[in-house]
C-alpha cells in the first residue's frame, strides 16, 4: 500500500514509502523507501530530506511472477527543487518490487528531477503485446504528458523506443534541471506538447487576444518549461494527460483505450518575503496557494483562463483515444464530453469536456462517464463512434467495472455516480448498473 501526502507544502515531507502487509494476520512484512538519501544541507549544517514521492495511484499486481507494479509521485515540494538535487532516484518512475520481500527489481523514471507535478497517477495496466510472433508480457504506464510508455514486465526495457530530448534550463537561483527528459516515439502523444500565442482560442477576437497576451507574458517554451517567478504555463497540465481513471485493453483487437484532457494550467513561484505578507486566498478563487516551506518559493497555480473564464487553449478539452498495441499507432481519437451543465448552454460535442475517471471495455464497446456533464456514454471499440449515452442522476467521475451475477448470466456494466466537488459536477450517492443485451439488441 501507499500514501496520501501533501507534498507542495513542504520541502521535509513525510517519506512515500510503499507498505506490505500479510493480509492473513496484518503482520507487517516490508518497506520500500523512493527517496533514500535524497536532500541537501542547509547553511546552518543541517540535513534537510526530500520527501513524498508516494504512491497514491493503484498499486498493480502481478502473482505469477511475484511482482508489483508501484506508479510513484513526484518529490516534495511539487515546483522547486533546490532543496532535492538530481534526478531524485525513484520519484516519477514506474518501478517493480518483488511482491514478497518488496526487494526492487527494476525502475524506470519518467520524469527526472520533476517541477511540474507530473507524478504517475494512473494504474499500471497488464498486457499482452506480439514482437516477432512472441507475445511478450507487457505494463502500460499512461502519464500526465499524455505519454504512454510501454516496458517489458520482467526487466523494464521499452518495447517502443524512447529517446532523450534536451529540455529548457531553470532561471530559477539554486534550481538546477534535467538536461534531457525520456520521450516515447511510439506510442505519439495523445495530449499537445505546449502552447504558443499564436495558438490561444477565445469565444471572440478579444478572448482570443486577451489570452495570447496572457501567453506571451508567461514563459512558454514548452511542456518542460520550468516554474518561474514571472509564471510558467504548463500544458497539457496538472490535470493531464491521463489521470488517475487508467487505461483498458481489449487483447483480441490489441486496443488499448485511455482518455486524456488537455487545459493549460500556470505555476508560478512566489517569493517567500512576498508570500509571507500575502492575505489568505479568498474563498472559491480559481488558483491555489501553496506554502513549499523550507524552500526560498512558495507556488500559486492556477487554469489559464480568458476573460469569460473559457480555457485559452484551443478544444477539445477531453479527447478519447485507442492505440494499437501491436504496431504503437493511434486507431482512432474522438472529442467526448459536455460542459454543458457548468456553462448553463449547450456547448458543441466537438469541444470536448475535462474529465477524471476512466474507460471499461465490454461487449465490443468502451464505457466511459467521468466527463462534467451528467452523461454516461458507449463508444464503438472498433471505431470510436458513440452508439449509445444516458443521463445519470450525477457526474460519474469514476470508473465502471463490469460483472456477472451467476456464471452464464446476463453481463452487467456499474458505474459510480458521485460528481466531483473540485470539479463543480452535479454531486450524488448513486450507484447504476446497466445490462449489456444479446448483439441484435440495444443497451439499456
Amino acid at each position: 500500500m501507499g500514501s496520501t501526502i501533501y507534498d507542495s507544502h513542504f520541502a521535509d515531507a513525510p517519506s512515500g514509502a510503499v507498505r506490505g502487509f500479510d493480509v492473513r494476520t496484518g503482520e507487517f512484512r516490508w518497506s520500500w523507501e523512493p527517496l533514500p538519501d535524497v536532500g541537501i544541507v542547509t547553511d546552518s549544517g543541517d540535513w534537510l530530506p526530500a520527501g513524498a514521492a508516494n504512491t497514491w495511484a493503484t498499486i498493480t499486481a502481478d502473482p505469477e511472477r511475484d511482482l508489483v507494479f508501484v506508479p510513484t509521485g513526484s518529490p516534495s515540494p511539487d515546483h522547486y527543487g533546490g532543496t532535492r538535487p538530481g534526478d531524485n532516484a525513484y520519484a516519477n518512475s514506474l518501478v517493480a518490487l518483488r511482491a514478497s520481500t518488496g526487494a526492487l527489481v527494476w525502475h524506470y523514471q519518467m520524469v527526472r528531477h520533476d517541477l511540474w507535478d507530473y507524478d504517475l497517477a494512473s494504474p499500471p495496466a497488464l498486457v499482452t503485446v506480439e514482437r516477432g510472433g512472441t507475445a511478450v508480457p507487457a505494463v502500460v504506464q499512461g502519464t500526465k504528458m499524455g505519454y504512454l510508455f510501454v516496458l517489458n514486465r520482467e526487466t523494464g526495457e521499452p518495447l517502443f523506443s524512447v529517446e532523450d530530448v534536451p529540455v529548457p534550463v531553470s532561471d530559477v537561483p539554486r534550481e538546477s534541471t534535467a538536461a534531457t527528459q525520456p520521450v516515447p516515439v511510439l506510442p505519439p502523444p495523445l495530449a499537445p506538447q505546449g502552447l504558443t500565442p499564436g495558438q490561444a482560442w477565445g469565444l471572440t477576437p478579444l478572448d482570443r487576444a486577451a489570452c495570447a497576451r496572457r501567453i506571451e507574458a508567461l514563459r512558454h517554451d514548452g511542456m518542460y518549461a520550468p516554474p518561474s517567478v514571472r509564471g510558467t504555463l504548463v500544458y497539457p497540465g496538472f490535470l493531464g494527460g491521463m489521470e488517475w481513471g487508467g487505461v483498458a485493453f481489449d487483447p483480441s483487437a490489441g486496443l488499448l483505450v485511455t482518455n486524456t484532457n488537455r487545459l493549460a494550467m500556470v505555476a508560478t513561484l512566489v517569493p517567500r518575503a512576498e508570500y509571507e505578507q500575502a492575505p489568505d486566498p479568498e474563498a472559491g478563487a480559481k488558483f491555489s496557494l501553496a506554502g513549499q516551506s523550507g524552500t526560498p518559493y512558495a507556488v500559486k497555480r492556477e487554469p489559464l483562463l480568458s476573460p469569460l473564464g473559457i480555457p485559452c487553449n484551443p478544444p477539445p478539452w477531453g479527447v478519447l483515444h485507442a492505440v494499437d498495441m501491436r504496431t504503437g499507432e493511434i486507431a482512432w481519437e474522438v472529442p467526448f464530453g459536455q460542459m454543458t451543465d457548468l456553462a448553463g448552454v449547450p456547448t458543441p460535442r466537438r469541444w470536448g469536456s475535462a474529465n477524471l475517471g476512466g474507460p471499461l471495455v465490454a461487449g465490443g464497446l468502451v464505457f466511459i462517464g467521468a466527463t462534467m456533464d451528467r452523461r454516461f456514454r458507449a463508444f464503438d471499440l472498433a471505431n470510436g463512434e458513440l452508439v449509445w449515452e444516458v443521463d445519470l442522476p450525477a457526474s460519474a467521475q469514476a470508473t465502471p467495472m463490469t460483472y456477472r451475477a451467476r456464471p452464464g448470466g446476463r453481463q452487467y456494466v456499474v458505474i459510480a455516480a458521485g460528481g466531483h466537488d473540485g470539479m463543480r459536477t452535479k454531486l450524488g450517492d448513486h450507484i447504476v448498473a446497466y445490462a449489456l443485451p444479446p448483439s441484435d439488441e440495444t443497451v439499456r
